[in-house]
Protein backbone atom coordinates (compact mmCIF):
# COMPACT_ATOMS: atom_id res chain seq x y z
CA UNK A 1 0.00 0.00 0.00
CA UNK A 2 1.24 3.38 -1.02
CA UNK A 3 2.07 5.88 1.87
CA UNK A 4 0.88 9.23 1.83
CA UNK A 5 0.86 12.62 3.30
CA UNK A 6 -0.96 16.27 2.92
CA UNK A 7 0.77 19.40 2.11
CA UNK A 8 0.33 21.85 5.21
CA UNK A 9 3.60 24.40 4.41
CA UNK A 10 5.29 25.70 1.00
CA UNK A 11 8.64 27.31 1.46
CA UNK A 12 10.09 28.13 -2.19
CA UNK A 13 10.78 24.36 -3.09
CA UNK A 14 11.18 23.10 0.51
CA UNK A 15 7.43 21.18 1.17
CA UNK A 16 6.54 20.32 4.72
CA UNK A 17 3.96 17.50 6.00
CA UNK A 18 2.50 17.01 8.99
CA UNK A 19 2.29 14.27 11.49
CA UNK A 20 3.82 10.96 11.12
CA UNK A 21 3.65 9.84 7.54
CA UNK A 22 5.79 6.30 7.40
CA UNK A 23 7.87 7.90 4.69
CA UNK A 24 11.83 7.61 4.83
CA UNK A 25 14.80 9.20 4.67
CA UNK A 26 15.67 10.20 1.02
CA UNK A 27 12.91 8.30 -0.28
CA UNK A 28 11.59 10.31 -3.61
CA UNK A 29 8.26 10.98 -3.26
CA UNK A 30 5.55 12.26 -6.20
CA UNK A 31 4.13 15.86 -4.53
CA UNK A 32 0.65 17.66 -5.58
CA UNK A 33 -1.64 16.53 -8.36
CA UNK A 34 1.13 17.45 -10.97
CA UNK A 35 3.14 14.87 -9.03
CA UNK A 36 5.73 16.82 -8.94
CA UNK A 37 9.30 14.75 -7.90
CA UNK A 38 10.46 15.24 -4.57
CA UNK A 39 12.92 14.00 -2.19
CA UNK A 40 12.30 13.62 1.49
CA UNK A 41 15.51 15.52 3.91
CA UNK A 42 14.03 15.51 7.08
CA UNK A 43 11.87 13.71 9.55
CA UNK A 44 10.66 13.71 13.08
CA UNK A 45 7.25 12.37 15.03
CA UNK A 46 5.72 15.54 13.99
CA UNK A 47 6.71 16.55 10.25
CA UNK A 48 8.34 15.58 6.96
CA UNK A 49 10.37 17.74 5.18
CA UNK A 50 10.62 17.20 1.05
CA UNK A 51 12.75 19.00 -1.15
CA UNK A 52 10.97 19.61 -4.53
CA UNK A 53 12.98 19.07 -7.84
CA UNK A 54 10.38 20.80 -9.91
CA UNK A 55 8.40 24.91 -9.79
CA UNK A 56 6.32 24.51 -6.88
CA UNK A 57 4.44 28.08 -7.96
CA UNK A 58 0.61 26.76 -8.00
CA UNK A 59 1.05 24.21 -4.86
CA UNK A 60 -1.37 24.63 -2.37
CA UNK A 61 -2.06 23.55 1.30
CA UNK A 62 -3.49 20.21 1.19
CA UNK A 63 -2.75 18.58 -1.77
CA UNK A 64 -1.52 15.00 -1.67
CA UNK A 65 1.82 13.44 -1.26
CA UNK A 66 2.68 10.16 -2.46
CA UNK A 67 5.96 7.99 -1.63
CA UNK A 68 7.13 5.93 -4.14
CA UNK A 69 8.85 3.00 -2.36
CA UNK A 70 12.47 3.88 -3.35
CA UNK A 71 15.57 6.53 -3.11
CA UNK A 72 16.21 9.19 -6.05
CA UNK A 73 18.21 6.56 -8.48
CA UNK A 74 19.19 7.01 -11.53
CA UNK A 75 18.82 3.91 -14.69
CA UNK A 76 21.57 2.40 -16.03
CA UNK A 77 21.55 0.80 -19.24
CA UNK A 78 22.50 1.54 -22.67
CA UNK A 79 21.35 4.61 -24.33
CA UNK A 80 23.01 7.08 -21.75
CA UNK A 81 26.37 8.03 -23.95
CA UNK A 82 25.31 10.68 -26.32
CA UNK A 83 22.61 12.10 -24.32
CA UNK A 84 21.45 15.04 -22.71
CA UNK A 85 19.71 14.92 -19.27
CA UNK A 86 18.69 17.40 -16.66
CA UNK A 87 19.76 17.18 -13.15
CA UNK A 88 17.42 14.44 -12.08
CA UNK A 89 18.05 12.57 -15.20
CA UNK A 90 15.28 13.10 -17.38
CA UNK A 91 16.46 13.63 -21.16
CA UNK A 92 15.69 16.96 -22.39
CA UNK A 93 15.62 16.36 -26.01
CA UNK A 94 12.60 13.71 -25.39
CA UNK A 95 11.06 16.16 -23.08
CA UNK A 96 11.63 18.72 -26.04
CA UNK A 97 9.75 16.35 -28.09
CA UNK A 98 6.42 15.56 -25.87
CA UNK A 99 6.56 19.64 -24.00
CA UNK A 100 8.09 21.74 -26.03
CA UNK A 101 11.13 24.26 -25.10
CA UNK A 102 10.46 24.42 -22.08
CA UNK A 103 10.21 21.89 -19.60
CA UNK A 104 6.54 21.51 -18.18
CA UNK A 105 6.03 21.02 -14.77
CA UNK A 106 5.89 17.17 -13.47
CA UNK A 107 6.43 15.80 -16.94
CA UNK A 108 7.11 12.24 -16.71
CA UNK A 109 9.55 10.99 -19.40
CA UNK A 110 11.65 7.53 -19.20
CA UNK A 111 15.14 7.93 -18.52
CA UNK A 112 16.58 5.76 -21.07
CA UNK A 113 14.56 4.49 -24.51
CA UNK A 114 12.81 1.37 -23.33
CA UNK A 115 11.44 0.56 -27.03
CA UNK A 116 15.32 1.12 -29.09
CA UNK A 117 16.26 -2.48 -29.24
CA UNK A 118 20.25 -3.32 -28.79
CA UNK A 119 22.56 -5.70 -30.31
CA UNK A 120 23.41 -8.31 -27.41
CA UNK A 121 26.21 -10.43 -27.49
CA UNK A 122 25.55 -12.61 -23.86
CA UNK A 123 28.97 -13.67 -22.16
CA UNK A 124 28.06 -16.29 -19.83
CA UNK A 125 26.89 -19.86 -19.62
CA UNK A 126 24.03 -21.94 -18.08
CA UNK A 127 25.98 -23.28 -14.68
CA UNK A 128 28.11 -20.46 -14.68
CA UNK A 129 28.07 -18.86 -11.09
CA UNK A 130 27.58 -15.43 -11.23
CA UNK A 131 29.03 -12.40 -8.61
CA UNK A 132 27.71 -8.88 -8.24
CA UNK A 133 29.31 -6.94 -11.00
CA UNK A 134 29.93 -9.85 -13.14
CA UNK A 135 29.71 -9.16 -16.90
CA UNK A 136 26.64 -11.12 -18.56
CA UNK A 137 26.53 -8.95 -22.02
CA UNK A 138 28.11 -6.64 -24.81
CA UNK A 139 26.54 -4.29 -26.63
CA UNK A 140 27.48 -1.91 -28.95
CA UNK A 141 26.34 1.54 -27.73
CA UNK A 142 27.94 3.67 -29.44
CA UNK A 143 30.70 3.39 -32.30
CA UNK A 144 32.92 4.31 -29.64
CA UNK A 145 31.94 2.75 -26.26
CA UNK A 146 31.10 -1.12 -25.82
CA UNK A 147 28.46 -1.08 -22.82
CA UNK A 148 28.73 -4.21 -20.73
CA UNK A 149 25.74 -5.06 -18.75
CA UNK A 150 26.63 -6.17 -15.00
CA UNK A 151 24.89 -8.43 -12.60
CA UNK A 152 23.96 -5.46 -10.12
CA UNK A 153 26.06 -5.58 -7.03
CA UNK A 154 24.39 -6.85 -4.74
CA UNK A 155 23.25 -10.07 -6.29
CA UNK A 156 24.93 -13.75 -6.65
CA UNK A 157 23.85 -17.23 -7.88
CA UNK A 158 24.05 -19.63 -10.81
CA UNK A 159 22.71 -18.75 -14.63
CA UNK A 160 19.88 -20.98 -15.27
CA UNK A 161 18.82 -19.77 -18.29
CA UNK A 162 20.39 -17.55 -20.93
CA UNK A 163 18.66 -15.72 -24.68
CA UNK A 164 20.76 -16.21 -27.40
CA UNK A 165 22.80 -13.40 -28.80
CA UNK A 166 20.44 -10.80 -31.12
CA UNK A 167 18.43 -7.78 -30.51
CA UNK A 168 16.84 -6.92 -27.13
CA UNK A 169 15.27 -3.96 -25.35
CA UNK A 170 16.86 -2.93 -22.08
CA UNK A 171 13.93 -4.22 -20.03
CA UNK A 172 14.32 -7.74 -21.72
CA UNK A 173 15.28 -10.48 -19.44
CA UNK A 174 18.62 -11.51 -20.64
CA UNK A 175 20.06 -13.88 -17.89
CA UNK A 176 18.10 -15.81 -15.32
CA UNK A 177 20.29 -16.44 -11.93
CA UNK A 178 19.34 -19.14 -9.24
CA UNK A 179 19.85 -17.42 -5.76
CA UNK A 180 20.89 -18.82 -2.72
CA UNK A 181 17.39 -18.65 -1.60
CA UNK A 182 15.94 -21.01 -4.57
CA UNK A 183 14.51 -17.77 -5.84
CA UNK A 184 14.95 -16.65 -9.67
CA UNK A 185 16.15 -13.67 -10.41
CA UNK A 186 15.65 -12.43 -14.17
CA UNK A 187 18.43 -10.01 -15.25
CA UNK A 188 18.27 -7.25 -18.27
CA UNK A 189 20.23 -4.46 -19.25
CA UNK A 190 19.14 -2.22 -16.82
CA UNK A 191 20.81 -1.34 -13.17
CA UNK A 192 18.76 1.18 -10.91
CA UNK A 193 21.29 2.76 -8.06
CA UNK A 194 20.28 5.71 -5.83
CA UNK A 195 22.40 9.10 -6.43
CA UNK A 196 23.52 9.35 -2.78
CA UNK A 197 25.15 6.17 -2.54
CA UNK A 198 28.73 5.15 -3.98
CA UNK A 199 28.57 2.28 -5.85
CA UNK A 200 31.05 -0.60 -4.51
CA UNK A 201 34.37 -1.84 -5.50
CA UNK A 202 37.14 -4.38 -4.46
CA UNK A 203 39.46 -2.09 -3.84
CA UNK A 204 41.08 1.58 -4.45
CA UNK A 205 44.68 1.69 -6.12
CA UNK A 206 47.08 4.30 -5.32
CA UNK A 207 47.07 6.38 -8.51
CA UNK A 208 50.17 6.16 -10.45
CA UNK A 209 49.44 7.12 -14.30
CA UNK A 210 48.49 10.41 -15.33
CA UNK A 211 45.19 11.93 -17.26
CA UNK A 212 47.21 13.29 -20.59
CA UNK A 213 45.13 16.30 -21.41
CA UNK A 214 47.64 17.73 -24.34
CA UNK A 215 47.47 20.84 -22.57
CA UNK A 216 51.41 21.87 -21.33
CA UNK A 217 50.98 23.88 -17.99
CA UNK A 218 48.65 21.24 -17.10
CA UNK A 219 50.75 17.79 -18.38
CA UNK A 220 54.27 19.00 -17.35
CA UNK A 221 53.75 21.94 -14.64
CA UNK A 222 50.80 20.49 -12.43
CA UNK A 223 49.62 17.49 -13.49
CA UNK A 224 46.61 15.95 -12.77
CA UNK A 225 46.45 11.55 -12.09
CA UNK A 226 43.68 9.14 -13.17
CA UNK A 227 41.43 9.08 -10.59
CA UNK A 228 42.38 11.78 -9.02
CA UNK A 229 40.79 15.14 -8.49
CA UNK A 230 41.27 18.89 -9.61
CA UNK A 231 39.77 22.36 -8.96
CA UNK A 232 39.79 25.03 -11.10
CA UNK A 233 38.79 28.69 -9.16
CA UNK A 234 38.83 31.69 -10.78
CA UNK A 235 36.94 35.14 -11.23
CA UNK A 236 34.33 35.54 -14.00
CA UNK A 237 35.93 35.53 -17.64
CA UNK A 238 38.87 33.96 -17.14
CA UNK A 239 38.22 30.43 -18.75
CA UNK A 240 37.07 27.76 -16.36
CA UNK A 241 34.96 26.23 -18.76
CA UNK A 242 36.93 26.82 -21.87
CA UNK A 243 39.81 24.83 -20.00
CA UNK A 244 37.23 21.91 -18.68
CA UNK A 245 36.21 22.21 -22.33
CA UNK A 246 39.72 21.64 -23.49
CA UNK A 247 40.43 18.90 -21.15
CA UNK A 248 37.00 17.00 -22.03
CA UNK A 249 38.09 17.29 -26.04
CA UNK A 250 41.65 16.07 -25.62
CA UNK A 251 42.13 14.27 -22.47
CA UNK A 252 43.09 10.42 -23.15
CA UNK A 253 39.51 9.67 -20.29
CA UNK A 254 37.38 6.89 -22.33
CA UNK A 255 34.09 8.24 -21.43
CA UNK A 256 33.46 12.35 -20.76
CA UNK A 257 30.58 12.92 -18.07
CA UNK A 258 29.77 17.40 -18.31
CA UNK A 259 27.85 18.63 -15.93
CA UNK A 260 26.59 21.92 -16.26
CA UNK A 261 25.23 22.67 -12.70
CA UNK A 262 23.96 26.18 -12.48
CA UNK A 263 25.66 27.62 -15.71
CA UNK A 264 24.46 29.91 -18.00
CA UNK A 265 22.28 28.48 -20.78
CA UNK A 266 24.20 29.52 -23.37
CA UNK A 267 26.86 28.37 -21.92
CA UNK A 268 25.23 24.81 -21.99
CA UNK A 269 24.29 25.60 -25.60
CA UNK A 270 27.93 25.91 -26.98
CA UNK A 271 28.96 22.53 -25.19
CA UNK A 272 25.86 21.33 -26.78
CA UNK A 273 26.97 22.66 -30.36
CA UNK A 274 30.69 22.61 -29.69
CA UNK A 275 30.61 18.54 -28.63
CA UNK A 276 28.63 17.66 -31.07
CA UNK A 277 30.44 19.04 -34.02
CA UNK A 278 33.86 18.22 -32.87
CA UNK A 279 35.44 14.36 -34.00
CA UNK A 280 37.24 12.42 -31.31
CA UNK A 281 41.12 12.62 -31.96
CA UNK A 282 41.02 8.72 -31.01
CA UNK A 283 38.11 6.97 -32.92
CA UNK A 284 37.60 9.72 -35.56
CA UNK A 285 33.68 9.30 -34.24
CA UNK A 286 31.71 12.14 -33.35
CA UNK A 287 33.27 13.26 -29.64
CA UNK A 288 29.48 12.74 -28.30
CA UNK A 289 29.56 9.13 -28.73
CA UNK A 290 31.66 9.09 -25.33
CA UNK A 291 30.15 12.07 -23.73
CA UNK A 292 27.65 12.35 -21.45
CA UNK A 293 25.98 16.19 -20.60
CA UNK A 294 23.93 17.17 -17.87
CA UNK A 295 22.13 20.17 -17.62
CA UNK A 296 21.00 21.88 -14.94
CA UNK A 297 20.91 26.21 -16.53
CA UNK A 298 20.63 28.40 -13.60
CA UNK A 299 17.04 29.10 -14.52
CA UNK A 300 16.35 25.87 -13.46
CA UNK A 301 14.61 24.48 -9.70
CA UNK A 302 17.33 25.05 -7.22
CA UNK A 303 17.12 21.73 -5.57
CA UNK A 304 17.62 19.91 -9.16
CA UNK A 305 21.41 21.45 -9.27
CA UNK A 306 21.77 20.23 -5.80
CA UNK A 307 21.06 16.71 -6.97
CA UNK A 308 22.53 16.87 -10.98
CA UNK A 309 26.25 16.62 -9.19
CA UNK A 310 25.26 13.14 -7.55
CA UNK A 311 23.61 12.62 -10.64
CA UNK A 312 26.77 12.43 -13.01
CA UNK A 313 28.94 11.07 -10.45
CA UNK A 314 26.32 8.06 -10.32
CA UNK A 315 26.71 7.35 -14.45
CA UNK A 316 30.53 8.09 -13.88
CA UNK A 317 31.39 4.97 -11.83
CA UNK A 318 29.03 2.93 -13.30
CA UNK A 319 31.03 3.02 -16.09
CA UNK A 320 33.94 2.96 -14.19
CA UNK A 321 32.44 -0.25 -13.05
CA UNK A 322 32.67 -1.70 -16.66
CA UNK A 323 36.63 -1.16 -16.91
CA UNK A 324 36.60 2.82 -18.35
CA UNK A 325 38.52 5.64 -16.83
CA UNK A 326 35.94 8.54 -16.92
CA UNK A 327 36.51 12.15 -16.40
CA UNK A 328 33.90 14.21 -14.83
CA UNK A 329 33.49 18.30 -15.48
CA UNK A 330 31.57 19.77 -12.35
CA UNK A 331 30.57 23.14 -13.72
CA UNK A 332 30.75 24.93 -11.08
CA UNK A 333 31.18 23.47 -7.74
CA UNK A 334 30.41 27.26 -6.65
CA UNK A 335 26.74 26.83 -8.41
CA UNK A 336 25.94 23.46 -6.57
CA UNK A 337 27.34 24.68 -2.88
CA UNK A 338 25.00 28.51 -3.21
CA UNK A 339 21.73 25.42 -4.00
CA UNK A 340 23.15 24.32 -0.53
CA UNK A 341 22.54 27.88 0.88
CA UNK A 342 19.62 28.48 -0.74
CA UNK A 343 18.11 25.24 0.65
CA UNK A 344 19.83 25.22 4.15
CA UNK A 345 18.43 28.92 4.34
CA UNK A 346 14.70 27.64 3.71
CA UNK A 347 15.58 24.77 6.26
CA UNK A 348 16.22 27.52 8.90
CA UNK A 349 19.44 25.63 9.63
CA UNK A 350 22.04 27.70 11.56
CA UNK A 351 24.62 29.52 9.04
CA UNK A 352 27.85 28.91 8.90
CA UNK A 353 30.69 31.33 7.19
CA UNK A 354 29.01 33.60 4.39
CA UNK A 355 25.71 32.03 4.97
CA UNK A 356 26.92 28.62 3.69
CA UNK A 357 25.63 25.52 5.69
CA UNK A 358 28.13 24.53 8.46
CA UNK A 359 28.19 21.06 6.83
CA UNK A 360 29.21 22.33 3.47
CA UNK A 361 32.69 21.11 3.70
CA UNK A 362 30.98 17.49 4.72
CA UNK A 363 29.07 17.61 1.28
CA UNK A 364 32.41 18.56 -0.64
CA UNK A 365 34.72 15.25 0.65
CA UNK A 366 32.25 13.26 -0.12
CA UNK A 367 32.04 14.43 -3.41
CA UNK A 368 35.50 14.22 -4.32
CA UNK A 369 35.90 11.27 -1.84
CA UNK A 370 34.22 9.18 -4.75
CA UNK A 371 36.87 10.08 -7.45
CA UNK A 372 39.54 6.90 -7.43
CA UNK A 373 41.71 4.40 -9.31
CA UNK A 374 39.34 1.24 -8.57
CA UNK A 375 39.88 -2.38 -9.15
CA UNK A 376 35.99 -3.73 -9.78
CA UNK A 377 33.83 -6.65 -8.26
CA UNK A 378 34.40 -8.26 -11.56
CA UNK A 379 38.35 -8.22 -11.92
CA UNK A 380 38.77 -4.57 -14.20
CA UNK A 381 40.50 -2.07 -13.07
CA UNK A 382 38.39 1.65 -14.01
CA UNK A 383 38.79 5.28 -12.63
CA UNK A 384 37.18 8.43 -12.28
CA UNK A 385 38.42 11.72 -12.55
CA UNK A 386 36.70 14.43 -10.89
CA UNK A 387 37.65 18.18 -12.13
CA UNK A 388 35.54 20.56 -10.50
CA UNK A 389 35.12 24.37 -11.79
CA UNK A 390 34.90 26.97 -8.44
CA UNK A 391 33.42 30.55 -9.38
CA UNK A 392 34.43 32.40 -5.92
CA UNK A 393 32.37 35.72 -5.94
CA UNK A 394 34.83 38.32 -7.08
CA UNK A 395 37.72 36.02 -7.68
CA UNK A 396 38.18 35.81 -3.82
CA UNK A 397 39.87 32.76 -3.42
CA UNK A 398 39.51 33.03 0.30
CA UNK A 399 35.52 32.42 0.17
CA UNK A 400 34.76 29.40 1.71
CA UNK A 401 33.81 27.11 -1.54
CA UNK A 402 37.56 27.63 -2.42
CA UNK A 403 39.15 27.09 0.92
CA UNK A 404 37.19 23.85 1.85
CA UNK A 405 37.63 22.59 -2.10
CA UNK A 406 41.32 23.07 -1.04
CA UNK A 407 41.44 20.67 1.58
CA UNK A 408 40.01 18.44 -0.56
CA UNK A 409 41.68 18.00 -4.35
CA UNK A 410 45.29 17.07 -4.74
CA UNK A 411 45.79 19.38 -7.53
CA UNK A 412 44.57 23.34 -7.62
CA UNK A 413 44.37 25.29 -10.99
CA UNK A 414 44.08 28.80 -10.05
CA UNK A 415 43.01 31.12 -12.42
CA UNK A 416 44.71 34.51 -12.99
CA UNK A 417 42.44 37.75 -14.21
CA UNK A 418 45.53 39.51 -15.22
CA UNK A 419 46.74 36.64 -17.06
CA UNK A 420 43.03 36.40 -18.40
CA UNK A 421 42.54 39.88 -19.53
CA UNK A 422 46.37 39.88 -20.65
CA UNK A 423 45.11 36.86 -23.39
CA UNK A 424 47.18 34.43 -21.69
CA UNK A 425 45.14 31.05 -21.70
CA UNK A 426 45.11 28.81 -20.06
CA UNK A 427 44.92 31.59 -17.64
CA UNK A 428 46.39 28.82 -14.99
CA UNK A 429 48.70 31.06 -12.33
CA UNK A 430 52.17 29.09 -12.04
CA UNK A 431 53.14 30.77 -8.47
CA UNK A 432 49.21 29.83 -7.37
CA UNK A 433 48.77 26.93 -8.89
CA UNK A 434 50.01 23.28 -7.24
CA UNK A 435 49.82 19.53 -7.83
CA UNK A 436 50.69 16.91 -5.28
CA UNK A 437 50.20 14.24 -7.43
CA UNK A 438 53.96 14.91 -9.21
CA UNK A 439 55.67 12.76 -7.00
CA UNK A 440 52.78 9.85 -7.68
CA UNK A 441 53.72 10.36 -11.28
CA UNK A 442 57.28 10.60 -11.63
CA UNK A 443 58.07 6.91 -12.37
CA UNK A 444 55.53 7.12 -15.03
CA UNK A 445 57.10 10.17 -16.63
CA UNK A 446 60.56 8.62 -16.30
CA UNK A 447 59.77 5.50 -17.94
CA UNK A 448 57.42 6.53 -20.53
CA UNK A 449 58.48 10.01 -22.00
CA UNK A 450 62.52 10.42 -20.43
CA UNK A 451 64.21 9.81 -17.43
CA UNK A 452 64.60 13.72 -17.17
CA UNK A 453 61.26 15.13 -17.46
CA UNK A 454 60.56 15.91 -13.55
CA UNK A 455 63.84 17.73 -13.35
CA UNK A 456 63.46 19.55 -16.66
CA UNK A 457 59.93 20.45 -15.07
CA UNK A 458 61.60 21.70 -11.79
CA UNK A 459 63.75 23.56 -13.68
CA UNK A 460 61.78 25.91 -15.51
CA UNK A 461 59.39 26.26 -12.21
CA UNK A 462 62.85 27.51 -10.65
CA UNK A 463 62.79 30.09 -13.60
CA UNK A 464 59.77 31.08 -13.26
CA UNK A 465 59.77 31.80 -9.47
CA UNK A 466 63.11 33.52 -10.24
CA UNK A 467 61.22 36.21 -12.58
CA UNK A 468 58.78 36.56 -10.06
CA UNK A 469 61.50 37.65 -7.38
CA UNK A 470 63.38 39.89 -9.77
CA UNK A 471 60.26 41.51 -11.27
CA UNK A 472 59.83 42.60 -7.43
CA UNK A 473 63.33 44.32 -8.22
CA UNK A 474 62.42 45.62 -11.76
CA UNK A 475 59.04 47.17 -10.70
CA UNK A 476 61.26 49.58 -7.94
CA UNK A 477 64.24 50.25 -10.00
CA UNK A 478 63.71 49.33 -13.21
CA UNK A 479 65.59 46.60 -15.63
CA UNK A 480 68.50 48.53 -16.89
CA UNK A 481 70.52 48.03 -13.36
CA UNK A 482 69.81 44.41 -13.61
CA UNK A 483 73.30 42.17 -14.01
CA UNK A 484 73.19 40.80 -17.89
CA UNK A 485 73.03 37.05 -16.07
CA UNK A 486 69.60 38.32 -14.44
CA UNK A 487 68.26 40.15 -17.66
CA UNK A 488 68.91 36.50 -19.06
CA UNK A 489 66.71 34.65 -16.31
CA UNK A 490 63.69 37.07 -17.51
CA UNK A 491 64.43 36.21 -21.06
CA UNK A 492 64.17 33.33 -20.56
CA UNK A 493 61.27 33.40 -18.04
CA UNK A 494 59.46 35.08 -21.13
CA UNK A 495 60.32 32.67 -23.52
CA UNK A 496 59.04 29.83 -20.74
CA UNK A 497 55.49 31.88 -20.42
CA UNK A 498 54.98 32.65 -23.79
CA UNK A 499 56.56 29.67 -25.72
CA UNK A 500 55.30 27.10 -23.48
CA UNK A 501 52.34 27.89 -20.82
CA UNK A 502 50.61 30.11 -23.54
CA UNK A 503 49.03 27.50 -25.59
CA UNK A 504 46.32 28.51 -28.31
CA UNK A 505 43.03 26.13 -28.78
CA UNK A 506 42.49 27.35 -32.39
CA UNK A 507 45.21 27.16 -33.60
CA UNK A 508 45.95 22.86 -35.55
CA UNK A 509 49.19 22.29 -34.31
CA UNK A 510 49.02 23.72 -30.32
CA UNK A 511 45.73 23.04 -29.39
CA UNK A 512 46.51 19.87 -28.00
CA UNK A 513 50.16 18.53 -27.77
CA UNK A 514 51.87 15.21 -26.95
CA UNK A 515 53.52 14.24 -24.28
CA UNK A 516 57.18 13.87 -26.26
CA UNK A 517 56.76 17.01 -28.16
CA UNK A 518 56.26 18.83 -24.09
CA UNK A 519 59.72 17.36 -23.18
CA UNK A 520 61.35 18.23 -26.42
CA UNK A 521 60.23 21.58 -26.05
CA UNK A 522 61.58 21.69 -22.40
CA UNK A 523 64.83 20.90 -23.42
CA UNK A 524 65.49 22.98 -26.21
CA UNK A 525 64.02 25.75 -24.17
CA UNK A 526 67.06 24.92 -21.30
CA UNK A 527 69.32 24.07 -23.97
CA UNK A 528 69.17 27.95 -25.12
CA UNK A 529 69.68 28.90 -21.51
CA UNK A 530 72.57 26.69 -21.03
CA UNK A 531 74.26 28.69 -23.97
CA UNK A 532 72.81 31.74 -23.36
CA UNK A 533 74.21 31.86 -19.96
CA UNK A 534 78.15 30.59 -20.99
CA UNK A 535 77.93 33.32 -23.44
CA UNK A 536 76.71 36.01 -20.25
CA UNK A 537 79.46 34.25 -18.46
CA UNK A 538 82.44 35.04 -20.96
CA UNK A 539 81.21 38.85 -20.80
CA UNK A 540 79.03 39.10 -23.60
CA UNK A 541 76.25 41.68 -22.80
CA UNK A 542 72.59 40.75 -22.89
CA UNK A 543 71.48 43.45 -25.78
CA UNK A 544 73.60 41.23 -28.40
CA UNK A 545 72.06 37.84 -27.57
CA UNK A 546 68.97 39.52 -28.25
CA UNK A 547 69.81 40.96 -31.34
CA UNK A 548 69.63 37.48 -32.77
CA UNK A 549 66.29 36.98 -32.05
CA UNK A 550 66.99 33.32 -31.00
CA UNK A 551 64.68 33.91 -28.00
CA UNK A 552 61.86 34.70 -30.16
CA UNK A 553 62.33 31.71 -32.83
CA UNK A 554 62.09 29.39 -29.50
CA UNK A 555 59.22 31.06 -28.57
CA UNK A 556 57.55 30.37 -32.27
CA UNK A 557 57.84 26.06 -31.85
CA UNK A 558 54.65 25.40 -30.72
CA UNK A 559 53.63 26.63 -33.51
CA UNK A 560 56.62 25.71 -36.22
CA UNK A 561 57.02 22.35 -35.30
CA UNK A 562 53.87 19.61 -36.01
CA UNK A 563 52.64 17.38 -33.72
CA UNK A 564 53.93 14.53 -36.27
CA UNK A 565 57.32 16.00 -37.35
CA UNK A 566 59.58 16.03 -34.02
CA UNK A 567 62.71 15.60 -36.04
CA UNK A 568 62.72 18.93 -36.43
CA UNK A 569 63.98 20.08 -32.81
CA UNK A 570 67.67 18.49 -33.95
CA UNK A 571 67.52 21.45 -36.41
CA UNK A 572 66.37 24.02 -33.75
CA UNK A 573 69.31 22.28 -31.35
CA UNK A 574 71.47 23.26 -34.46
CA UNK A 575 70.33 26.77 -34.92
CA UNK A 576 71.16 27.28 -31.12
CA UNK A 577 74.69 26.05 -31.81
CA UNK A 578 75.22 28.46 -34.69
CA UNK A 579 73.64 31.25 -32.50
CA UNK A 580 76.41 30.37 -29.94
CA UNK A 581 79.18 30.59 -32.29
CA UNK A 582 78.06 33.95 -34.15
CA UNK A 583 78.19 35.65 -30.79
CA UNK A 584 81.73 34.47 -29.52
CA UNK A 585 82.72 35.30 -33.03
CA UNK A 586 81.51 38.69 -33.41
CA UNK A 587 82.94 39.55 -30.22
CA UNK A 588 86.41 37.78 -30.98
Amino acid sequence: MLKTGKIYGINGPVVYLKGNTGFRMAEMVYVGRQKLVGEVIALDKDRTTVQVYEETTGLRPGEEVVASGSAVSVTLAPGILNNIFDGIERPLERIAESAGAFITRGVSVDSLDRQKKWKAHITVEKGQYLHGGDIIAEVPETRAIIHKCMVPPDVEGTVVETVPDGTYTIDESLVVLKLSDGTERKLTMTQHWPIRTARPCHHRFPVSVPLVTGQRIIDTMFPIAKGGTAAIPGGFGTGKTMTQHQIAKWADADIIIYIGCGERGNEMTQVLEEFSELMDPRSGQPLMDRTTLIANTSNMPVAAREASIYTGLTLAEYYRDMGYDVAIMADSTSRWAEALRELSGRLEEMPAEEGFPAYLASRLSAFYERAGMMHNLNGTNGSVTIIGAVSPQGGDFSEPVTQNTKRFVRCFWGLDKSLAYARHFPAIHWLTSYSEYLGDLSPWYRDNVSPQFVEYRNRLMALLNQESSLLEIVKLIGSDVLPDDQKLVLEIARVIRLGFLQQNAFHQEDTCVSMEKQFLMMDIILYLYKLARTLVSMGHPMSVLKEEKIFDKIIAIKYDVPNDQLEMFAQYRRDIDAFYQRVLEKNA
